[in-house]
């Protein structure tokens, strides 16, 4: 029979009640596996429960980016990943619920991650390691950012880029008070994802026990 700690209900309540349901980030062409999940971990963290990976180079679909499985188990089973293939259907998607897309550019009009308001509903958007953000997906943002730096080395890694980025974020949410009052979800958005934890909870202990032969 199948049991849950009341610790571990209440964890789930917890973590429920600070998901940031107007928060994401878009990762478009990243072959990394380890960035990926890295930028997952992150996502977790500071209360993200979905993101968003758009592959438009052939060589990079969903069937050939396999996260490992310690991400898998890990991050993963709690932010849903959602795969897309053509830039103009990802951007329609995370509009009708994000509002504002910002991409990681240098540009005469990007500014810089500390000048933006994310205590509005917006996605991130972080491009390929070597080329950046497509031309395509930047004539369908909002703005472009930039994260200053002071040093000879002009770039970040991008699952680093991702952290202080959305690290931002979460500051700003939190002296706001989304994290303790959080207005970014409803009761029934909450109730639902309650639901969707414990259901992957209950599955992953059916797994694990029979394994062990239980």
């Amino acid at each position: 029979m199948y049991e849950m700690t009341p610790e571990r209900a209440q964890k789930f309540e917890n973590v429920v009640n600070r998901r940031q349901g107007d928060l994401t980030v878009i990762l478009e062409n990243v072959h990394d596996t380890h960035n990926i999940g890295a930028v997952l971990r992150t996502c977790d963290s500071v209360g993200i429960d979905e993101i968003f990976l758009l592959y438009t180079d052939p060589g990079l679909t969903p069937t050939n980016i396999k996260l490992g499985k310690r991400t898998s188990a890990g991050a993963r089973k709690w932010v849903t990943v959602h795969s897309f293939s053509e830039v103009k259907k990802c951007f329609d998607v995370v509009k009708a619920k994000y509002k504002n897309v910002y991409a990681t550019h240098l540009n005469a009009d990007a500014v810089g991650i500390y000048e933006l308001d994310l205590s509005q509903p917006v996605a991130l958007l972080f491009g390929n390691e070597h080329r950046g953000v497509s031309e395509e997906a930047l004539a369908l943002v909002d703005g472009n950012f930039i994260i200053p730096q002071v040093g000879m080395v002009e770039s970040l890694n991008i699952s680093v880029a991702c952290a202080v980025s959305i690290y931002e974020a979460f500051r700003q949410r939190y002296e706001k008070g989304f994290y303790t009052d959080n207005p970014t979800t409803t009761k029934a958005e909450k109730e639902a994802l309650l639901k969707i934890y414990k259901s992957r909870h209950k599955l992953r202990q059916s797994t694990f026990r029979a394994k062990k032969g239980d």
